[in-house]
């Protein structure tokens, strides 16, 4: 995860009315809500979450002190038990082997089944983002620093090698068929990698576009990727995954984090931190249009998509007001205090 500026905060309300502005207009009925708000409490900061679709689970990793991965049933948002002494930004599951991987360094795997851990991987870099392919069983850990992947086999929870992507990467994305595609965050382009040989075999350029990439989603059927990044105005670049040819670019909301597409709703959607969550129709291969821009709450920067129900799951908390003449966060985030205790909840968005 990368920081936010201050600016690009107090940014979100033009880009949200900008993107309102070129939405497509939806009867009520057919728009998404905030269906649920789980107030699921406990201690530790926050990033990715991810949804275990064929178990019905749910996965919060909370970093810090205390941290721990909590565990939550998909559906009714109850917590159905945690893999304690866990401080981890991400987490992913291999519904064959069982075999559960956070991003802790050295990396953590455990058993979805027993929540209890097998053993640690020692790996470099600084482990953040986390991808389950499942092509071939392995893990893709992401990281900002060099090595920038590692990639671990699922089934025995070990080091297959590792890749230097040509740049830090944020979300990357399987088509299931031995082709990854990563967002490169600082080099604005999408790193193409053949899974079979673990090699990168093309950069798809869109800095002409913006830069700071983030999140990144494919449509499998129309093989067409959507790169989200956050400078000088949030966008998303809609390319043919190919080769790379720009299809299109719409705004979205402020501080894109994760992404993810619903081939059932053939939608685009994108979690922001300012507040909000932007779906984007694809009405043809070469057609979209700005759907729905969602207020959800602030810090709710991160999703993960239940395509069984069409859900989409997000989490935030509240914070305290910070001391008087408390410095700035960094990359000049505004300060703020310690999170207010039992605050922290998950929110369910659909229809």
């Amino acid at each position: 995860m990368r920081p936010f500026s201050l600016a690009a905060v107090l940014a979100a309300g033009i880009a949200i009315l900008t993107a309102i502005g070129s939405a497509k207009p939806a009867p009520a009925a057919d728009l998404y809500k905030i269906l649920k708000t789980a107030k699921v409490g406990g201690e530790g900061g926050f990033d990715y979450i991810s949804a275990d679709i064929e178990n019905r689970r749910l996965y919060v990793p909370r970093n810090g002190p205390s941290g721990q991965l909590m565990v939550l049933n998909l559906d009714t948002l109850e917590p159905v038990g945690a893999v304690a002494g866990v401080s981890a930004g991400g987490a992913v599951v291999d519904p064959k082997s069982h075999h559960g991987f956070s991003t802790t360094k050295p990396m953590t795997m455990w058993d979805t089944s027993t929540l209890k851990v097998i053993k640690t991987i020692d790996v470099d870099g600084r482990p953040d983002g986390i991808m389950f392919d499942p092509y071939n069983e392995r893990v893709w850990v992401l990281s900002h620093m060099q090595p920038y992947a590692t990639v671990i086999d699922a089934k025995e929870g070990t080091v297959v090698r590792t890749l230097d992507l040509g740049g830090g990467p944020e979300q990357a994305v399987s088509d299931g068929k031995g082709t990854i595609y990563v967002n490169i965050s600082d080099k604005a382009n999408v790193a193409v990698v053949d899974a079979k040989t673990m090699t990168v075999t093309a950069h798809y350029d869109y800095s002409s576009k913006g830069s700071g990439g983030s999140g990144l989603a494919f449509d499998a059927k129309n093989h067409i990727l959507f790169a989200y990044f956050r400078m000088p105005s949030p966008t998303v670049v809609i390319m043919n995954a190919d080769n790379g040819n720009i299809i299109n670019t719409l705004p979205t909301g402020v501080g894109v984090d994760t992404v993810a597409f619903n081939p059932a709703t053939m939608e685009a959607i994108s979690a922001e931190n300012a507040g909000s969550m932007t779906f984007i129709k694809e009405d043809s291969p070469t057609s979209f249009t700005v759907e729905q821009t969602l207020q959800t709450v602030a810090g709710a920067k991160t999703l993960a998509l239940d395509t069984k129900t069409n859900h989409l799951l997000t989490m935030t908390a509240e914070f305290a007001p910070p001391p008087t003449n408390a410095p700035p966060g960094p990359a000049g985030r505004p300060a703020r205090g310690p999170m207010v205790p039992g605050s922290f909840s998950i929110l369910m968005v659909g229809k």
